[in-house]
């Protein structure tokens, strides 16, 4: 009897360890049935500046030709550092804008594309809610330069996307994207160019929230702008200063960091001026090399912030390490 007992005690356990097994593989295969969500997180990057809370903020991702557009190079060189850098043709290459709360002002530097470059972008004003603020709540905005990448996100369809905003450029630049006189005598591969920045910022004029400011200029207490000018006619960078602490948001001064940073002569076709743009760039790498301030960049993998040090005759760069803001 014992014997039986203990037989069907048995019979029992190995029963149930069946079971468990069966669900175990039947978990494991509905786990691995689930489908790939292929989404990010809402793409928003804080950080405080001395008292200024600073929020990166992601338009997208748009994939550049780097073999066929940059400069100054030749295409076997491009390939070769992009390879260094475990990247290949065409790039991945992030459009971010940045988000100042002075704490008396909201100002954000660049708008993004809006609808001008397609699906894969357009996403900075729902990552701007996602971060917590509303387009009604930005007071100025301020427009490194007029290309569609970092204009088209002004308007809304016919509406001012950001509606109690002031929008402010360098008067060069403006002077030169929203003439018409250079519209007519553009190429026809660049007039998209003239009616991008038209479209997005000629509303801004008509309702009188359009003001430029001319070369090197304190926009706001702890926020002035530099002429960087190369890229295009009035490119500008944007110096953000609080507590002893410095951010230069920096616009299009670069736009592949894989070749760039070690190679900063490394021009692109989409430059006005190809030496001057090599030579403003120089010139805000030297002093980001030599400061120590923080770099805010366009076209830098999202959120694009972080500092450089000089290596040899290029710079290293050394992306923000991950933070909660206190």
């Amino acid at each position: 009897m014992a014997g039986g007992r203990a037989m069907e005690h048995w019979k029992k356990i190995l029963a149930g360890l069946v079971a468990m097994a069966a669900g175990i593989v039947y978990a494991t295969h509905s786990h691995a049935a689930a489908p790939a969500v292929k989404g990010q997180a809402p793409g928003y990057y804080r950080m405080m500046l001395g008292d200024f809370e600073v929020t990166a903020l992601s338009d997208g991702v748009l994939e550049l030709p780097a073999t066929k557009i940059l400069t100054n190079t030749t295409p076997e060189r491009v390939d070769q550092l992009l390879k260094r850098a475990y990247l290949s043709d065409p790039v991945p290459t992030s459009v971010n804008a940045f988000l100042v709360n002075t704490g008396s002002k909201l100002v954000m530097i660049d708008a993004g594309t809006g609808v001008l470059f397609g699906p894969s972008l357009g996403k900075l004003m729902a990552n701007l809610k996602a971060a917590g603020y509303q387009p009604e709540q930005v007071d100025e905005i301020y427009i490194t330069h007029m290309h569609g990448d970092h204009v088209g996100g002004l308007v809304d369809g016919d509406k001012l996307a950001f509606p109690n905003a002031i929008v402010r450029a360098d008067k060069r630049e403006a002077d030169y994207w929203l003439s018409q006189a250079n519209l007519d005598a553009a190429p026809a591969d660049m007039k998209d160019f003239f009616k991008g920045a038209m479209d997005s910022i000629n509303p801004h004029v008509a309702a009188g929230k359009f003001k430029p400011f001319e070369g090197a200029t304190e926009l706001l207490p702890g926020i002035s702008a530099r002429p960087a000018y190369g890229h295009t006619r009035g490119h500008t960078v944007y110096m953000v200063q609080s507590k002893g602490q410095t951010m230069a948001v920096v616009g299009d001064i670069m736009h592949v960091a894989s070749v760039q940073f070690p190679n900063p002569a490394v021009t692109i076709t989409f430059d006005t001026d190809p030496k001057l743009a090599a030579s403003a760039r120089k010139k805000v790498f030297v002093e980001a090399a030599r400061t120590g301030y923080w770099l805010a960049v366009a076209h830098l993998s999202f959120p694009g912030i972080g500092h450089i040090r000089s290596d040899g005759f290029g710079y290293v760069f050394y992306p923000v390490n991950y933070v909660i803001p206190k």
